[in-house]
């Protein structure tokens, strides 16, 4: 499965210039014929403005189903269209969607752990239910930035069968190190493909810091963004999942009564 992760600089508090930049991106993007294409964390508003939040997100996510859904539709392509400040019964959410080939939005997903120390819990509602799909056959879910810190999120996951994690985001340049480690620690630890499509570009006072990643179950970057807008794209190659999980069987070793997370 090949994957493109679009490393995208959006300008905070400007939905219309974002979306026509994501489109632009999209279609960039599809020189290299990929499986599936993934954008950042809430980029149509940027991460995020304070002022006139609730009038500058989607409503219900129509103009997200509307515009990516049509361009997974017309260029046959998967799309992890991130996540979006989004307005839903009267409360904002940072909510992901997933498009398949017939630009069908088969899976959404709301942010579960809010960053308290942007104060983003005073300004988006937290979401209440975890997120499995499927995409060409291949076992996926999705996580929002933060929601990377909960290892305990993501094991209910991979408790119940996933091959891929899909991490949208917009992490700061300064703890970039943080990402890099904990998206590989979640790779190895849960045997599956862990990819991370972070924002960059500076929003207020903060400088999202890039890096994207794409990262195999053994832990390998198979490849890495720098700091800038850019688009990566890697190969997956499925069958390792096999091989890493027969070898080491931590999933049958586990010792699920010492520690039950309920499944």
């Amino acid at each position: 499965m090949k994957i493109s992760c679009l490393q995208m600089n959006m300008k905070l508090g400007c939905p219309e210039e974002n979306f026509a930049h994501a489109e632009q991106l999209i279609c960039n993007a599809m020189k290299d014929n990929p499986d599936v294409l993934v954008l950042p964390e809430t980029w149509n508003t940027g991460f995020f403005p304070k002022e006139n939040l609730a009038e500058l997100s989607c409503k219900d996510g129509d103009e997200v189903k509307s515009c990516i859904g049509g361009l997974a539709k017309q260029y046959g392509v998967n799309i992890v269209a991130g996540s979006v400040s989004n307005v839903r019964n009267g409360k904002v959410f940072n909510t992901a969607m997933v498009f398949d080939r017939d630009g069908e939005c088969i899976a959404e997903y709301d942010k579960t752990h809010l960053f308290t120390p942007m104060g983003e819990h005073d300004y988006y509602t937290g979401g209440d239910h975890l997120c499995r799909f499927t995409l060409d056959g291949v076992k996926c879910g999705i996580i929002i930035c933060y929601d990377v810190r909960f290892p305990e999120l993501i094991r209910k996951l991979a408790l119940q069968g996933m091959d891929m994690l899909f991490v949208v985001s917009q992490w700061p340049k300064e703890r970039i190190f943080h990402l890099r480690t904990l998206t590989t620690a979640r790779a190895i630890e849960n045997q599956m493909f862990v990819v991370c499509c972070n924002s960059c570009g500076t929003a207020g006072k903060t400088v999202y810091g890039g890096h994207s990643a794409i990262i195999e179950p053994f832990g390998k970057t198979l490849v890495l963004a720098g700091e800038n807008e850019e688009i990566l794209t890697a190969e997956c190659d499925l069958q390792i999942l096999n091989e890493i999980r027969n070898s080491i069987p931590v999933f049958r070793d586990r010792r699920s009564e010492l520690y039950k997370i309920k499944e």
